[in-house]
């Protein structure tokens, strides 16, 4: 009791009066928590300067307008800003999920190695998986996605069909160790993203599940009034027979989407095809149909085994030659070798151990233009020595020669690169086109590639087990799975890039960091809050609230309006001359091109007309 009383009867020391003084304040703080919009004075974001340099792209002008900083290559800090913009793009897919019955999850970025072995993923990923282990020398891995880690989980949980179909996903963080990080955002080795994984308990559900997820992401880029392509795609190292790609047009993109004007084809650049024309006549391929005159592309499969020759008329030249179409017959070329005719000597196939040569096959992939008589030409006997270059020393009765016309379907070989006016596959007038783009997105049917694997196991009724084919006898069935990813830091970059002007950055409604900002004169910066405040509140509920900024700081207007540019907010209010003469705003849209004085009374019903196209 003593020591207290002799507290108590101190003087208080320094920081009590700073507490004291702190809480006179309190009620007048209108900042984030309190009032229904924010203070540009009180929001921290840093301006690298106005002047926009020469040929500045998008991730110049996302760092200059003070969205996101580089922390080393590939790997960024997000601001203020961007993180409102990546947070509005997290809500908005959050919405989208839920619209689909999706349950929203957090799994741990530090995968198990062991697991990825399971699968045979971890050696097939190759060098892009940051790998690392604990002090007990257990080995992880930062995880670039989610398959085998959501595939234990699942198998753990559930037992009964009764408890399918299950939708789940995850907005977090992934790690690509790319070897060349590019384009800011859009190719980086950290990065967020939105997975979701779906457990069904038949083929047909799950391509129920998977058309389902479409339409919802088809519904969220429409939200986001970006012009994506939705293309058919290869399901490379993920898995499964059934895979799309949503895809931004953009001249910086490191794909190529193929679309018909017709009709609505749309595929990828490794799986796109054309309509067969006609073959040419003997006349136009060359005269004779002599190998000689025709062009040949040599290559090499990736063990040095087997030797390829790609036949094209004579018109063609390396640059034409369509490696996806040769590896969809020959999966096992390297299609890495630009030069791969010093493999065709017989010094190339001398093994370091006993120094003879490894047994050799050659096979030939005829171009449809040629025709079947071209084939015959090439298994002709006594044309064999023509197949090899003219300075090779291979035994040409040693080699097994194959000539292959047809894919596997039975389709005729287009071995010649698609180019624009080529004629589409799936209807008779149509024609391609081929543009650049950014794969914002990706779906894929995985069927059982991982959960038979994991044992992601089902029991199933006795008619459904009859109904998906399993062995007699057998209850447990794997489950059916799909994966759709969507990148958020890839839209957010390709956001910028596609709507951004010379005058700084244009972001659409539904992610953009604030929806409006008001701007004042000196004089008029007492009624700036209240028009903000209207704004942001709706004028007695009849409209929607918009999320405002005040722009608070002691600039000059032009300074100001000039920053609102560069940052891109949707809708831009200026109290200017009008104000004090008839409590008029400058309602500012650079996207519509819509400058216009509007009554103070008018403005909220007015910004909120103009959001909805935005």
């Amino acid at each position: 009791m003593m020591r207290l009383s002799r507290i108590r009867g101190r003087r208080h020391p320094p920081i009590f009066q700073l507490l004291r003084a702190e809480s006179t304040l309190a009620p007048e703080f209108d900042g984030p928590t309190t009032s229904p919009f924010t203070r540009r004075s009180r929001f921290w974001t840093p301006v690298v300067g106005m002047a926009c340099p020469k040929d500045e792209d998008f991730h110049s002008l996302l760092i200059r307008a003070g969205y996101l900083r580089q922390s080393q290559s590939g790997i960024f800090h997000m601001l203020p800003l961007g993180l409102r913009v990546e947070k509005k793009l997290e809500r908005l897919i959050d919405k989208h999920m839920a619209m689909i019955g999706a349950s929203k999850i957090s799994l741990s970025s530090i995968s198990s190695q062991a697991l990825w072995e399971t699968t045979g993923r971890l050696e097939g990923y190759g060098p892009e998986l940051f790998r690392f282990t604990d002090r007990k020398n257990y080995p992880y891995l930062l995880a670039p996605t989610h398959e085998e880690e959501i595939t234990a989980l699942v198998a753990k949980t559930v037992q009964s069909y009764k408890d399918l179909p299950l939708k789940l996903y995850q907005i977090g963080r992934k790690y690509r160790d790319e070897i060349r990080p590019r384009y800011g955002l859009l190719r980086s080795r950290e990065f967020v993203m939105k997975d979701l994984y779906t457990f069904d308990y038949s083929v047909k559900t799950a391509l129920r599940t998977y058309a389902e997820v479409g339409a919802a992401y088809s519904r969220l880029f429409r939200e986001l009034k970006l012009p994506v392509l939705v293309a058919e795609a290869s399901s490379g190292d993920i898995g499964g027979d059934l895979s799309h790609e949503y895809h931004l047009p953009t001249a910086i993109g490191d794909d190529a989407v193929v679309s018909c004007s017709s009709c609505d084809y749309v595929a990828n650049e490794e799986l796109a095809t054309t309509r067969p024309l006609p073959p040419l006549s003997a006349s136009s391929v060359n005269p004779s149909l002599d190998l000689s005159s025709a062009y040949v592309w040599r290559g090499i499969s990736k063990d040095r085994s087997i030797l390829v020759n790609v036949w094209c008329p004579a018109s063609f030249s390396c640059d034409d030659v369509n490696m996806y179409a040769i590896k969809s017959v020959l999966p096992e070329l390297d299609s890495s070798l630009n030069d791969s005719v010093s493999f065709w000597h017989s010094d190339g196939y001398k093994t370091k151990t006993s120094g003879s040569r490894m047994p050799v096959k050659l096979v030939n992939l005829v171009d449809h233009r040629f025709g079947s008589r071209f084939a015959d030409i090439v298994m002709d006997g006594s044309n064999r020595k023509s197949l090899l270059p003219e300075s090779s020393d291979l035994d040409t009765d040693s080699l097994t020669v194959e000539c292959i016309t047809s894919t596997a379907q039975g389709r005729p070989l287009n071995l010649i690169r698609i180019r624009d006016d080529d004629y589409c596959p799936r209807c008779d007038f149509g024609k391609l086109r081929i543009q650049k783009a950014i794969e914002l997105g990706h779906t894929f049917h995985l069927g059982t590639r991982y959960s038979a694997q994991l044992e992601a196991l089902t029991r199933l009724p006795s008619d459904l087990v009859k109904e998906k084919g399993s062995h007699r006898g057998s209850t447990m069935m794997p489950l059916e799975m799909g994966c759709y990813g969507i990148g958020l830091s890839r839209i957010v970059g390709a956001a910028a890039d596609y709507l951004a002007d010379e005058r700084g950055l244009n972001w659409p409604r539904a992610i953009a960091p604030f929806e409006a900002v008001v701007i004042a004169t000196p004089e008029n910066e007492g009624d700036a809050a209240t028009v903000a405040q209207t704004l942001a509140a709706g004028l007695g509920g009849r409209h929607p609230l918009i999320d405002v900024l005040l722009d608070d700081r002691h600039e000059t207007i032009p300074w100001r309006l000039n920053d609102a540019d560069i940052i891109g907010y949707p809708v831009v209010v200026v109290l200017g001359r009008n104000w004090v003469k008839g409590r008029v705003c400058e309602v500012q849209c650079r996207r519509l091109d819509r400058k216009e004085d509007v009554p103070v009374t008018d403005v909220p019903a007015h910004v909120t007309r103009l959001l909805a196209h935005l």
